[in-house]
């Protein structure tokens, strides 16, 4: 009964997405991003010592799941990515842009602390994890509410 949509119609939005990696017992590991979708790529954050970009150093397999939920107005998208990522040496025009993503066009207006403390723009320790997905899906469930005669978007995605 899933209907598939545009998978833009997630990735333009300040979404957080889920990545997930094996670590190197194998067990699953999932983390929170934020992301940007330039090129047919998908551009989450990271540093060159961080925990995702090290499991995906040493195995770059992983998905990355991003949901669009609305309760109220009963809207349940969810899209989704396999594929190999693999590790980029920070870009601060694509980082801007991404940050922008969430935290608004005007770079006046955001928070000096964030920019400077987390997000380090000109951190050389910065990367930048891609990944050009092998397997894109998408599962338009929005008539949790309706029926699938009302589900969000009326018509799917041939």
């Amino acid at each position: 009964m899933a209907r598939n949509f545009d998978p833009n119609v997630l990735l333009s939005k300040p979404l957080m997405a889920n990545l997930a990696t094996v670590d190197a017992d194998g067990a699953p590991r999932n983390a929170p991003v934020w992301f940007q979708w330039e090129d047919g790529a998908l551009w989450m954050l990271g540093t060159k010592d961080g925990a995702s970009v090290r499991r995906l150093t040493r195995d770059p397999r992983c998905a990355v799941e991003i949901v669009d939920y609305d309760n109220a107005a009963g809207i349940l998208l969810h899209l989704g990515f396999r594929g190999a990522a693999e590790i980029r040496k920070m870009d601060a025009a694509l980082f801007r842009r991404l940050l922008g993503k969430y935290l608004g066009p005007d770079e006046a207006q955001w928070n000096t602390w964030f920019v400077e403390t987390i997000a380090a723009i000109d951190d050389p320790g910065g990367r930048l994890i891609r990944l050009v997905p092998d397997s894109v899906f998408t599962n338009n469930v929005s008539y949790f509410r309706t029926g699938p005669d009302l589900a969000w978007p009326l018509a799917p995605e041939a």
